[in-house]
C-alpha cells in the first residue's frame, strides 16, 4: 500500500490517523484536513469497504469536503472525518464504540466527531462516555443539536428550490419532476418536503423496501437505484453515497439540474468541468448539504437554539446563488468557483 501522502486525494491534510483495537475489533481512520478555522469537525461513518485503501480514500475526501463545508457555512470549525471499517455482516458493539471514543479523545480536540452513515444518535451517546469531543447528542426541544439528518434535509430542500429558480426560472416545486437517489434520513426528508409542495417524484434506494414504502406514502414512482441516473426529469437529487457523477454518467444525464445531499458527488475534479460543459446547473454538495453540520457545530460550541440553526440554514440558497452568478460571469464551473471560495477561507487560496 502507498504511503498516505501518495494517495490521489491527499490534500496537505494536517493529520491522518489509523487506529486498531484488537479487543473490540475496531479498525478506524480519522483524517483532519484543516484546523485553520477551528477543530476539524465531521461525522464518523460505519461502512464495509472491500479494500482498506478505499476507507483511507473516503476519509481523505470527506475530511477535505468538511473543511470546505464548514468554511462556506461560516462556522469556526475546520474539517475532519472518521471512518470505522465494518466487517461484512458484523454489528456495532459497545466495546467498539468505546474504543472509537478513546481514539477521538487521544487527538486532544483536533477532531470533533458526530453522526454519519451507519451511525445513530444513540451511538454518539455511547461514544460521548469516552470523549468530550462529540456532538449530535440528544437535546431538549428547541435547542441546537441532535440528529443532523432532518436539518441536512431542510438545507437540501431549500437548495433544490434555489436550483429550480436558477435552472427553470420558477419559484415553486409544484409540478417539477425530481428524481431522488437515496431516501434515507436526508433523501426521505427532502422527498416529503417536495411532495408537500406538489413535486412529481421518482424515488430509488438500494433498500428497495424503504423506497417502495415511501413511494406509496407520497404517491411517487419507483426506479432502480442505478437507472435513476438516466431518468428524464427536471432535477436529479443524489442523496446516497458519493462519486456518482463520472465521465460516463454525466454523458447520460437527462436533467438540467443536479442538486442533492450526497457528499463528494463528483468522482474527479474534471467531472465538475464536464457537468458545466453540458449546461447543467450544479449545486456543490458541501454547500447545499451543510444543514446537519450547522446544527451539530452550534451544539458543540454552545451557540444557539434551533431557531438560530434554521436561520443559518436559510442562508444556503443565497450562497448557491452567489456561486452560480460567479460561474456565469467567469465561465468557470460552479464546483471550481465554490472550491476557490472555500480554499481562500481556510487560508489556502
Amino acid at each position: 500500500m502507498s504511503a498516505v501522502w501518495d494517495f490521489a486525494d491527499f490534500d496537505d491534510h494536517e493529520h491522518v490517523h489509523m487506529f486498531r483495537d484488537r479487543d473490540s475489533g475496531l479498525t478506524a481512520v480519522i483524517a483532519v484536513h484543516s484546523t485553520h478555522l477551528g477543530p476539524g469537525a465531521g461525522g464518523v461513518r460505519y461502512w464495509h469497504y472491500p479494500q482498506r485503501a478505499a476507507a483511507i480514500t473516503d476519509a481523505l475526501r470527506l475530511s477535505r469536503g468538511m473543511s470546505y463545508k464548514n468554511a462556506m457555512a461560516g462556522l469556526p470549525m475546520g474539517g475532519g472525518k472518521g471512518v470505522i471499517l465494518a466487517d461484512e455482516g458484523a454489528a456495532k458493539t459497545p466495546e467498539l464504540l468505546a474504543a472509537f471514543g478513546r481514539a477521538v479523545e487521544s487527538l486532544g480536540g483536533a477532531y470533533v466527531t458526530a453522526e454519519d452513515v451507519g451511525m445513530s444518535d444513540a451511538d454518539m451517546v455511547a461514544i460521548s462516555k469516552h470523549t468530550k469531543h462529540v456532538s449530535g447528542l440528544p437535546v431538549a426541544s428547541g435547542e441546537a443539536g441532535g440528529d443532523p439528518g432532518p436539518l441536512t434535509a431542510l438545507g437540501v430542500y431549500l437548495g433544490i428550490k434555489a436550483a429550480i429558480r436558477e435552472g427553470l426560472g420558477v419559484d415553486s416545486a409544484q409540478g417539477v419532476r425530481v428524481a431522488i437517489q437515496g431516501v434515507g434520513s436526508v433523501g426521505g426528508g427532502v422527498a416529503r418536503r417536495l411532495a408537500a409542495e406538489g413535486a412529481k417524484l421518482t424515488l430509488a434506494d438500494v433498500n428497495l423496501a424503504r423506497a417502495k414504502e415511501l413511494a406509496e406514502e407520497l404517491g411517487a414512482e419507483l426506479a432502480d437505484s442505478a437507472a435513476i441516473m438516466e431518468i428524464e426529469a427536471d432535477v436529479l437529487s443524489p442523496n446516497a453515497l458519493g462519486a456518482i457523477l463520472t465521465e460516463r454518467s454525466i454523458e447520460k444525464l437527462r436533467v438540467p439540474i443536479v442538486a442533492g445531499g450526497a457528499n463528494n458527488q463528483l468522482a474527479t475534479a474534471a467531472d465538475g468541468q464536464r457537468i458545466h460543459d453540458r449546461g447543467i446547473v450544479y449545486a456543490p454538495d458541501y454547500v447545499i448539504n451543510a444543514g446537519g453540520i450547522i446544527n451539530v457545530a452550534l451544539e458543540y460550541l454552545g451557540q444557539g437554539s434551533r431557531e438560530e440553526v434554521e436561520g443559518r440554514i436559510a442562508l444556503i440558497p443565497g450562497r448557491l446563488a452567489e456561486i452560480w452568478a460567479e460561474s456565469k460571469a467567469s465561465g468557470t464551473p460552479a464546483s471550481m468557483v465554490a472550491d476557490r471560495m472555500a480554499q481562500k477561507l481556510i487560508g489556502r487560496g
